[in-house]
Order: structure tokens, then C-alpha cells, then sequence
């Protein structure tokens, strides 16, 4: 991962690594413990669990009821691949059945595989917390033509590195059409330039990126973590009858 050193003194080595696209944990924890079947809990009068989105301790974002009994956490990275197939082919039944019914909380926790990753999640926080896992999402579906214009521009990224610091990272969202990408979805140029510009607040985010996923034993993206123990799944199709098993039906 990299680190807010790294994003300091090394912007130019962190641009010329290679994309690290699908790296899937190798370690794991046995799975959720069975449970009986959980019965759905009301959100408060006019709001829906759906729309509820917290931030965690961790600086994770959190979709659904903040008591849920089962929590799944997801750590990622939106130049992964695998990543990708997990928002397109899991999150919205996880969202519109699961989380919607008040028994699953679902967070998702940033991992940084190369610079590309910190300018990304730079930009689907800028907005409102409520936005932040929509445009991680659109990222995703989008997978391709995202991932497409930043390996046709890797190279005149590299430039940012004779950049004022406060200047780089808008740099490479400019050069890798980021910045347009953002703004069809609602995130006006220059509310993007403002956070991008904010290099103190991205190295900070960094920093505590880095310590959280180390902390949690993070080897490679998409991880999972239900209800505290890592699990040895990496998509949808391994998670869901886990969600099942614990409880959520």
C-alpha cells in the first residue's frame, strides 16, 4: 500500500509502477457462525436503511442500520478489478434486500494499491457522505473506460511530479479524465479541484488508510469481514450464503 511518504517524496515511482488490478487476500478466518433467521427491523419513520450512511471510527462508510447485528465490511480498491465485479454482480441485491432490511450493515473501507486509488477516493469524498459509496459505484460499473484512460495516460501523469504539491493530484485527474468522469455524475470541477488540491488532508487520509488496513491483517483486495472474523471469500457468490448462515435472509 502506499503510504502518505510515499504520496510526498515518490510521486513519480508511485505513477510508474504497474497497476496492481485484482490482488485477492490469501489469509481468512473461519466464517460467520450460524445463526436463525433474523427478523427485519424498521428504519425511523420516513428514511429508508438504504439512504442512512454513517462514517465509521475507521473513516469506513457505512450503509445501512448503525445497530445491525451483522456487519460486513468490505475493503477495497476502485482500480481492482475484482472489486468491480463484486459492485456490479453483488451490491444491489446486498443493498436492496439485505441491507434494506435493517439485519446488515454494510461498510466499505478504502485500500490503496497505487496513486490512482488516492485520487479516486479523494474524489468520491469530496461530496456528501451519502454520495460516497453511489460514485464508488459508478467507478466500477465503469470499470473499463475508468481504467482505460488512466493506463492511456500513465505517462503524462508523470509530470505531476515537478508540481507544487498542492497541484499534482488535480493534475492527474485532469490528464486521466477524471475531473469529466466526476462531473457528468454531479461533482462540479471545482469542488473537485478544491479537495483534490487539500495534499495535507490527502496524506492524512493516506496515512490512516494504511494503519487501518494493516491493522486488520489487509493482504490484497476485495476483503471481506463479517462480523469481525475475515473470511476467505472474494466475491459476491462466496459472501452472500455467508450473510445467509449468520442470520440474513
Amino acid at each position: 500500500m502506499m503510504t502518505a511518504k510515499s504520496l510526498r517524496l515518490s510521486l513519480a515511482l508511485a505513477l510508474s509502477a504497474p497497476l496492481m488490478l485484482a490482488a485477492c487476500s490469501d489469509e481468512a478466518s473461519d466464517a460467520a457462525t450460524t445463526g436463525e433467521a433474523l427478523a427485519p427491523i424498521d428504519p425511523p419513520a420516513g428514511t429508508s436503511w438504504t439512504e442512512t450512511i454513517t462514517v465509521s471510527s475507521e473513516g469506513g462508510y457505512v450503509m445501512g442500520n448503525p445497530a445491525a447485528p451483522i456487519k460486513l465490511i468490505e475493503y477495497a480498491s476502485h482500480t481492482c478489478g475484482a472489486c468491480a465485479n463484486f459492485a456490479q454482480t453483488g451490491k444491489p441485491t446486498l443493498k436492496n434486500k439485505y441491507v434494506a432490511s435493517g439485519v446488515v450493515s454494510f461498510e466499505q473501507r478504502e485500500v490503496f494499491l497505487n496513486f490512482y486509488d488516492v485520487v479516486i477516493a479523494t474524489l468520491v469524498q469530496c461530496g456528501p457522505k451519502e454520495q460516497m459509496q453511489a460514485l464508488s459505484d459508478e467507478v466500477w460499473q465503469n470499470h473499463s473506460e475508468v481504467m482505460g484512460n488512466i493506463q492511456a495516460n500513465q505517462q503524462a501523469t508523470e509530470a505531476a511530479a515537478q508540481l507544487p504539491k498542492n497541484q499534482q493530484f488535480v493534475f492527474v485527474a485532469e490528464a486521466t479524465g477524471l475531473l469529466d468522469f466526476f462531473a457528468a455524475r454531479g461533482l462540479s470541477k471545482d469542488q473537485a479541484r478544491a479537495c483534490l488540491a487539500d495534499a495535507d488532508k490527502i496524506e492524512a487520509t493516506a496515512k490512516s488508510v494504511e494503519a487501518v488496513s494493516k491493522a486488520a491483517g489487509v493482504t490484497g483486495t476485495p476483503t471481506f469481514v463479517l462480523n469481525g472474523k475475515k473470511l476467505d471469500v472474494n466475491g459476491w457468490a462466496g459472501v452472500e450464503p455467508l450473510l445467509q448462515r449468520a442470520g440474513a435472509r
